[in-house]
């Protein structure tokens, strides 16, 4: 691996407290990609041999988790990772339109970086956000209520070096691999920062307390969910020959064909 001595030296002071923090090393494996990815900005192969000498795994292993989720990065990110949710609600709200204008604003596609290095893309299936949306994402921050145009001005305000604040939670922007190192838990201290929920999250709440609604308690008598099929009550199969269909009432691939 070609860490330097004092990167490497700190890698593994801050892998040790993320592995105490797990009753076997190999749990560990997702915090330790994004450590990893707080210092080379994506997943490298040293950070893939790390994690895995450190663990005692394969580094086969290691790159099947990192492949997997679309948070670990193969080739290096932005400064400002900007994600636009195309999900559902919010490409029927305008996501669409604004990842059209967005990419062809700064040409660059999906989980793509521009020759500065300031801005990289990615089209996110969901934030979570669907009260206010369509909603953008900054290094994890949330964006609401965008538009094409608020987009672009976005992304040029970040490439000018301007304040950007979100529009709920921390007050400013952290860099990509800042936020990487937080997701791999070590906290940077602005979790309080802004408002975590808007207006928009709390209606339902709001208007609950205005009719008198209340949660039903848990011990009130009512019909109970329908339990799972007991041991007991699985059958045999009904008798079939190879290649012909399975005899019986049932119908293969349905709950009860499975049961029986």
């Amino acid at each position: 691996m070609t860490y330097e001595p004092e990167v490497r030296e700190r890698l593994e002071r801050d892998a040790k407290e993320i592995i105490g923090r797990y009753p076997r090393p190999r749990s560990a494996l997702l915090p330790m990609l994004h450590l990893v990815q707080s210092v080379d900005g994506h997943i490298t192969q040293d950070g893939i041999e790390f994690c895995a000498e450190t663990l005692g795994i394969t580094p086969a292993q290691v790159t099947g988790v990192s492949t997997f989720y679309s948070q670990y990065k193969r080739a290096p990110m932005g400064e400002f990772h900007v994600g636009v949710c195309t999900n559902t609600l919010c490409a029927i709200m305008g996501g669409d339109q604004i990842w059209d204008e967005l990419t062809a604003h700064t040409g660059v596609g999906h989980d793509e970086a521009m020759p500065d290095g300031k801005i990289s893309l990615e089209r996110l299936e969901c934030n979570a956000a669907c009260d206010f949306a369509p909603v953008m994402m900054v290094n994890w921050e949330f964006f609401d209520n965008m538009t094409p145009e608020k987009a672009k001005r976005l992304v040029d305000d970040l490439r000018a070096g301007k304040d950007v604040a979100p529009s709920r939670g921390a007050g400013s922007l952290c860099s990509w691999k800042q936020a990487a190192r937080v997701l791999a838990g070590f906290p940077d201290g602005r979790a309080h920062e802004g408002v975590p929920a808007g207006p928009e999250s709390l209606r339902g709440l709001e208007l609950a307390r205005e009719r008198g609604w209340t949660a039903p308690s848990p011990d009130e008598d009512r019909e109970q969910p329908h339990e799972p099929v007991g041991a007991g009550e699985i059958t045999d199969p009904p008798p079939n020959e190879p290649g012909e269909p399975i005899g019986g009432d049932v119908k293969p691939g349905s709950q009860e064909g499975r049961n029986q």
